[in-house]
C-alpha cells in the first residue's frame, strides 16, 4: 500500500551510543559478531530531501564527510530509488551536528534518515521489515537507527535486535576528543591483543537489569576501551577524568573516539562538564531519548 506523495521531507537523524559492547569471534568472511545495547540520543543531524527529476544530489553542511558517492545517505538514497524503479531522483542537503569518526553512528544515522525520508517521496513503497534489510545492508549500526527504537539490544552484526523499554531520559555529556578513531583500526587492535582462537565467557543478561541507568551500568564495558585506550593514552587519561565526575555510567562509544558519561540530573552532567573544561576537546550536551524517533515530516 502506498501512500500519499510529498515532493519534500526532512528528518532527525540522531546519534546513538553504545552503553556495552562486546566483540565477538573473527568470522570466516572477515566481519565479527557483536553484542551490544544501543542507546539513542538526542543529538541529531537534519536531512532535508526534495524530489527532483533524476540523480541524486547531496549538500552536507556542517563537517567533511568525504566523496559525496561513499556517503552513507547518498548509498542508502540510491538503494531506495533502485527498489522503488529510479521513478525520480533527489536533492539532499544534510547538517551535521553529530561528530564525525567519534562512534556516536552519525553516517549510519543519516543513512538510516535517508532511507525512509525517500521512502517516504516513494509513498512508502517500501515496507518497513524491507527498509530494515536495505539498512543491514548500508552497516552494523544502520538497521538499529533505521528502526527509531530508543533502546535496543542487539546482535550478529547488529541485524538482531530486541527492543527494550527505555528508563527515563537520562542527561548525557559527550567528551569528543579533537582526534577520530578508524574503526578498521579499532578492530585490528583488538584482534592483535586477543591470543589465537580465544573465545568470549558465558553471558546471562537479566531482563530486570535494563529497567535502570544503574543497572545497565553494571552489566559490563566496551571491549574496544582496553585496545583504544592502550593506543590512545590521551583519550584513556580524558575517560579517567570522566570516571571521576561520578556520572551512573562511563563508556567508550562503539570503537571511539568520543566517550558518554550519563548522569543523575542536569545539574550533575553540567557541573561535570564545569570540571572537565574543554581543553584539547569539546563537550556536547544531550540526553538520552525515552521515546521512539520520529518519522519524517513534510
Amino acid at each position: 500500500m502506498t501512500h500519499a506523495m510529498p515532493d519534500r521531507v526532512a528528518i532527525a537523524a540522531h546519534a546513538k551510543a553504545n552503553l556495552f559492547l562486546r566483540v565477538l569471534g573473527r568470522e570466516t568472511s572477515g566481519y565479527h559478531g557483536l553484542e551490544t545495547l544501543f542507546v539513542l540520543l538526542e543529538l541529531a543531524d537534519e536531512l532535508t530531501v526534495e524530489r527532483s527529476a533524476a540523480g541524486i544530489e547531496l549538500a552536507v553542511d556542517g563537517a567533511d564527510t568525504g566523496p559525496v558517492e561513499d556517503n552513507l545517505a547518498y548509498r542508502a538514497a540510491r538503494a531506495v530509488l533502485d527498489a522503488t524503479g529510479q521513478r525520480f531522483g533527489v536533492r539532499m542537503r544534510l547538517v551535521k551536528r553529530i561528530p564525525v569518526s567519534a562512534g556516536l553512528g552519525g553516517g549510519s544515522s543519516d543513512a538510516a534518515a535517508a532511507l525512509h525520508a525517500v521512502n517516504a517521496l516513494a509513498g512508502s513503497a517500501i515496507p518497513r521489515n524491507e527498509i530494515l534489510q536495505l539498512a543491514a545492508r548500508l552497516g552494523s549500526d544502520v538497521p538499529f537507527l533505521a528502526s527509531g527504537a530508543p533502546l535496543a539490544l542487539a546482535w550478529g552484526h547488529g541485524e538482531r535486535m530486541f527492543r527494550v523499554p527505555p528508563p527515563a531520559a537520562a542527561p548525557v555529556l559527550l567528551v569528543v576528543p579533537s582526534f577520530g578513531v578508524s574503526t578498521p583500526k579499532a578492530y585490528e587492535l583488538l584482534d592483535q591483543g586477543r591470543a589465537a582462537g580465544q573465545t568470549r565467557g558465558t553471558v546471562v543478561l537479566d531482563a530486570d537489569a535494563f529497567g535502570t541507568w544503574g543497572g545497565i551500568a553494571r552489566l559490563g564495558g566496551n571491549d574496544f576501551e582496553i585496545p583504544v585506550f592502550g593506543k590512545e593514552p590521551a583519550l584513556r587519561a580524558l575517560y579517567e577524568k570522566l570516571c571521576a565526575t561520578r556520572p551512573l555510567l562511563a563508556r567508550l562509544s562503539g570503537s571511539g573516539s568520543a566517550l558518554i558519561g550519563l548522569y543523575r540530573s542536569e545539574r550533575d552532567r553540567d557541573a561535570a562538564a564545569l570540571e572537565l573544561g574543554e581543553r584539547d576537546h569539546r563537550l556536547l550536551r544531550t540526553a538520552t531519548r525515552a521515546a521512539p524517533a520520529p518519522a519524517p515530516a513534510a
